[in-house]
């Protein structure tokens, strides 16, 4: 693995000899492979007994192998994701943090790993809104957030400064911002690649742009979590001591046990609890995490959860991607089930007729191929499962079954 010079003289200094030569024994061993199961399809007996729990999150794991995820039938219905280990710290830190009802904002969220995970920390009767400014990304956000099917989370395609817009207001804002990926550097050679000291000084004047946007739509007393997949200072306490001294707040402790080897602070009269993950120290990939509490002006309280799909709904700035409820397509005079409706937790199980699937009619389904039903099967539209999760819909009619699967999420290859 080639490293940046620059990156290696800045880095050895700022880890110390010891961590600095366990990163890089780091790059000699396969990285970890993770999952989180999806709380609300299943348990974790369903499918991974016997391996091994992730200590800061209660559904997280780590897997003995990588097996080929593309090609489980479970992936694509929602029951588990993949998740790098260091991410799914923001359960410890939810469950640590927040104890009612909130309504949240997850503002740079694609692919969605940690909106999902945020959705099942919060406490029942909590509202989030899973938010990606990039197009491209939406979509793929979109996708992720209807599979794991909680109707609670609403999908938007804004930049943060359209928050600041409306009247919108958050107990929680989630502030994964874009960096400059050095803890992703085992798995990711371009990132490497394209590292520079002047990238880093960019990266942090476009996360103090994204908090400065943001920062009026958090209530005062809210909490913001702070994160970067990187490792220095500049992009991380840095900012942090900005988000203190220029936008007014504080941090909060959520420290894990010592076992865990997170790394706290690496900036010399730093004070306040930061939490860093460094590969060869956990078993993860690198995360930066700190809490914050708002202390300065802004909105004394937050919409409420319940009421925050409506006023969503009110601001032409917001653009929605969904709401959480999803409902037929009308042609004509036929209404078309959608793929979500499959996939909600929400959807009634007798809303349609269910066609259980093999592991390789599952494939062939999520290939977009026909199908045939087993003799019997109504005609019309059919839900059809593997292993009693839902996957989507097809049209029977009998002798074949129309593939109703969207073609944006199509498997390319068996």
């Amino acid at each position: 693995m080639h490293l940046p010079q620059d990156f290696i003289t800045y880095t050895s200094a700022l880890f110390g000899p010891q961590r600095w030569q366990r990163y890089l024994r780091a790059f000699e061993s396969v990285p970890p492979v993770s999952v989180r199961y999806n709380p609300f399809k299943c348990t974790p007996e369903d499918l991974f007994e016997g391996q091994t729990p992730v200590p800061w999150c209660r559904h997280g794991y780590w897997l003995g192998a990588r097996p080929n995820f593309t090609l489980d039938p479970l992936l694509h219905a929602g029951v588990y994701y993949v998740q790098e280990a260091a991410s799914m710290f923001l359960d410890y830190v939810v469950r640590t943090c927040v104890q009612g009802p909130v309504s949240a904002l997850d503002l740079c969220a694609a692919p969605g790993g940690k909106s999902t995970l945020l959705r099942a920390a919060l406490p029942e009767g909590s509202m989030l809104i899973s938010n990606e400014p990039d197009g491209r990304r939406a979509q793929i956000l979109l996708e992720n957030i209807l599979k794991q099917g909680h109707p609670d989370v609403l999908v938007t395609h804004n930049y943060a400064h359209e928050f600041a817009q409306t009247n919108l207001a958050f107990d929680v804002i989630l502030t994964d911002v874009p960096c400059s990926g050095e803890g992703l550097f085992r798995r990711d050679l371009a990132a490497a690649e394209q590292w520079s000291p002047a990238n880093v000084r960019f990266c942090q004047e476009r996360q103090r742009k994204i908090l400065r946007d943001v920062w009026p739509q958090l209530r005062t007393g809210g909490l913001l979590i702070y994160s970067t997949c990187t490792f220095n200072t500049t992009e991380n306490e840095e900012n942090v001591r900005w988000i203190m001294q220029e936008l007014g707040a504080q941090t909060v402790p959520v420290d894990g046990p010592p076992a865990w080897q997170i790394t706290g602070s690496l900036l010399p009269g730093f004070d306040g609890p930061v939490y860093r993950f460094i590969p060869g120290l956990t078993q993860s990939e690198g995360l930066f995490l700190c809490v914050l509490r708002k202390t300065g002006d802004g909105p004394q309280r937050a919409v409420l959860p319940g009421s925050l799909r409506a006023q969503v709904k009110k601001f032409r700035q917001i653009h929605l991607l969904s709401d959480g409820l999803p409902a037929e397509e009308i042609k004509g005079k036929e209404k078309i089930p959608c793929v979500a409706q499959a996939l909600s937790i929400a959807a009634p199980p007798d809303a349609y007729p269910r066609a259980e699937l093999s592991l390789q009619e599952a494939q062939r389904y999520l290939h977009r191929e026909s199908l045939v039903l087993p003799p019997g099967t109504p005609r019309g539209f059919v839900a059809v499962t593997y292993q009693g999760h839902a996957l989507g819909f097809v049209k029977n009619l009998g002798e074949r079954a129309n593939n109703l699967y969207p073609k944006h999420w199509a498997i390319k290859k068996l």
